[in-house]
């Protein structure tokens, strides 16, 4: 490993070396040499970590630089073909104004009236409107009053209506703007004065008109060909929590749980019925589940890097490149390769791991102290015998079209949870996050739906659920 043009790597082992051959040095001080190089690497290990050879964000990078774009033969702007964003005038403007000749200062003469240079401004009117509903009330001969009914809903002397409540929610559980933040906006812009307590409770109202919905998505998702699994902590009240995703292109459903093994994938109920193809990065609880496995291979690349770059292991770097080929010719295949090329690039993948064996061989045996138990392996040594006994379920995107090279799906859908813990902090209880992980389940549905976060909550608050899900 190079860092800062030393290369840290070859010091440490001249040092081992030179600890080695030197024979005036007491064992104890031997023994604080040798604590001190391991430490020393350890450390230097943990400075080369960065987004390419470990699961850290690019925003951690020491020194990021911006990759420079390659110069294309391109001008400026929108390509032929590209669908642009441009306004386009509309038939039926919602405002018209005319504006007339001041004739008085035209040249003398007969003028008739041919037509209109026409030009529209888009603009928006935030504003607030107060509906009152005046019930009619007949009184008969003998003082018996009858009141006209209210409509539906309409069942308080003041009240927010529908499209507040979706408005609020989508603020809220959509966008992750604070609730004081939300507050502030409605006082600011609209002068319509809202409470904190019932930002939650448009929360918890939408959330309870999703109980069809998440009967739906569960079973949608237990039905498919290939689902996507993922979680990441959560802080709930000060204390850590999991958020749990199975989505795919068409369906998401997100459950908040204490627990981060198979207890918690239980009480989503999706992967305990699931038969399919469940997508994943190898954490071990989903190889639970009696279903066909598919890994992540953006894992496998960036912890082929990290054993190219810090344990200077050539087949890791090898292997890397065979992945990262065997992905280009699926994709230019269509998604899915003939058999003879699949064949082909199996035994190139086996053939590199065999060579790897030299490289990272299994730890001595007999070295052993105790009778039972696994010896301890290096992480190189770990990542071999994972890739050589798991290979169906790396190489599985080459000859399947629904598989993936990666699980981005998954990684994607639970990304926004992240920054709502970015932006809020925690959640205060369970319910406030059970309640955020449902209506999130059912935005990101819809938008995968080609249904927009505002309709689909319009259409909640209305008592009426997409067509798709009816």
């Amino acid at each position: 490993m190079t860092i800062e043009n030393i290369d840290v790597s070859s010091t440490l082992k001249k040092v081992k070396t030179l600890i080695k051959e030197e024979k005036g040095l007491s064992p104890a001080t031997k023994s604080m040499f040798e604590i001190l190089v391991l430490i020393i690497t350890l450390l230097v290990n943990r400075l080369g970590l960065n987004s390419k050879n470990s699961s850290k964000p690019p925003s951690n990078d020491p020194n990021r630089k911006k990759k420079s774009k390659k110069k294309k033969n391109k001008k400026p702007g929108g390509q032929n073909g590209h669908t642009g964003t441009t306004l386009q005038k509309i038939d039926n403007p919602d405002k018209t104004k005319t504006i007339r000749l001041d004739r008085s200062k035209l040249p003398e003469g007969a003028y008739k009236e041919v037509g209109y240079e026409t030009r529209q401004v888009f603009d928006i009117d935030i504003s607030r409107v107060v509906t009152e509903y005046q019930a009619q009330i007949l009184e008969d001969s003998n003082g018996k009053r009858f009141t006209a009914p209210f409509p539906k809903g309409i069942d308080k002397a003041v009240q927010y209506g529908a499209k507040i409540k979706a408005h609020s929610v989508y603020m809220s559980q959509f966008q992750l703007i604070p609730y004081n933040r939300v507050q502030d906006y409605f006082i600011d812009q609209l002068q319509i004065p809202i409470s904190s307590g019932s930002i939650f409770n448009f929360n918890k109202e939408a959330a309870s008109f999703l109980g069809d919905f998440e009967g739906l998505v569960k079973n949608k998702l237990t039905h498919s060909g290939i689902v996507h699994a993922d979680e990441t902590g959560i802080n709930i009240n000060g204390k850590r929590h999991w958020l749990h995703c199975a989505s795919n292109d068409l369906w998401t459903f997100f459950l908040p749980h204490e627990k981060r093994g198979k207890e918690a994938m239980d009480a989503m109920g999706v992967l305990p019925f699931f038969s399919g193809i469940l997508c994943h990065d190898h954490w071990k609880p989903y190889y639970k589940y009696y279903c066909s496995h598919a890994l992540c291979n953006a894992h496998h690349l960036r912890e082929l890097e990290r054993a190219w770059e810090q344990d200077d292991k050539k087949w890791a770097q090898k292997l890397k490149t065979l992945l990262e080929e065997i992905n280009r010719a699926t994709n230019n295949a269509g998604g899915q390769l003939e058999a003879h090329e699949s064949k082909k690039y199996r035994q190139e993948y086996r053939s590199i791991l065999k060579e790897a064996e030299k490289e990272s061989p299994p730890p001595d045996e007999s070295k052993r102290k105790g009778k039972r138990g696994r010896l301890k392996r290096t992480k190189s040594r770990n990542l071999l015998e994972r890739l050589r006994d798991y290979e169906k379920d790396v190489l599985m995107f080459m000859d399947d079209k629904i598989v993936p090279f990666t699980n981005n799906q998954g990684e994607n859908d639970i990304r926004m949870t992240k920054v709502q813990q970015k932006i809020s902090g925690c959640f205060r209880s369970m319910e406030g996050a059970n309640m955020f992980c449902l209506i999130r389940s059912y935005l990101s549905t819809c938008r995968k739906q080609d249904i927009s976060s505002s309709k689909a909550l319009d259409l909640l608050f209305q008592g009426n659920l997409p067509d798709f899900i009816n």
